[in-house]
């Protein structure tokens, strides 16, 4: 089974490829490989939650040292984190997983929370350009 993608032809084996996922998604599926949640993953590698997050949302990248706890904690290599290249987790699940009413509550709470740091980062921007304008 292939598809076509930017004119190369991909498979199965090919989810996590560098053209086709980024370090975020990689991250990601790695952490929901193994059923570890975003604060306890952050609070094994000893970061804050908001940090962890924003590295699976690409907007920052962990040292060095992080780079390589994440690695052994998710039983992947840091070569695959980084570039998706060598033994991937395989394809992802099409099915939504089950999940409790408590662990989709959860996750809405923390979806909301990252709204909120985001939105407070948005207004604190607006006002930084706004106070330079004038």
């Amino acid at each position: 089974m292939s598809e076509e993608l930017s004119g190369t032809e991909t498979t199965e084996t090919d989810w996590y490829a560098q053209d086709v996922a980024t370090f975020g998604d990689r991250l990601q599926a790695a952490r929901e490989h193994v059923s570890m949640s975003q604060a306890l993953l952050a609070k094994r590698i000893g970061v804050k939650k908001i940090t962890y997050c924003a590295w699976e949302q690409d907007q920052s990248e962990p040292r060095a040292n992080k780079l390589q706890m994440l690695s052994g904690l998710l039983g992947v290599s840091m070569r695959w984190l980084l570039t998706g290249e060598g033994q991937d987790l395989g394809a992802p699940d099409v099915k939504p997983e089950a999940q409790s009413k408590l662990e989709i509550l959860a996750e809405i709470r923390d979806v909301r929370m990252q709204l909120k740091v985001a939105s407070d980062q948005l207004a604190r921007l607006e006002k930084v350009l706004r106070l330079e304008d004038s």
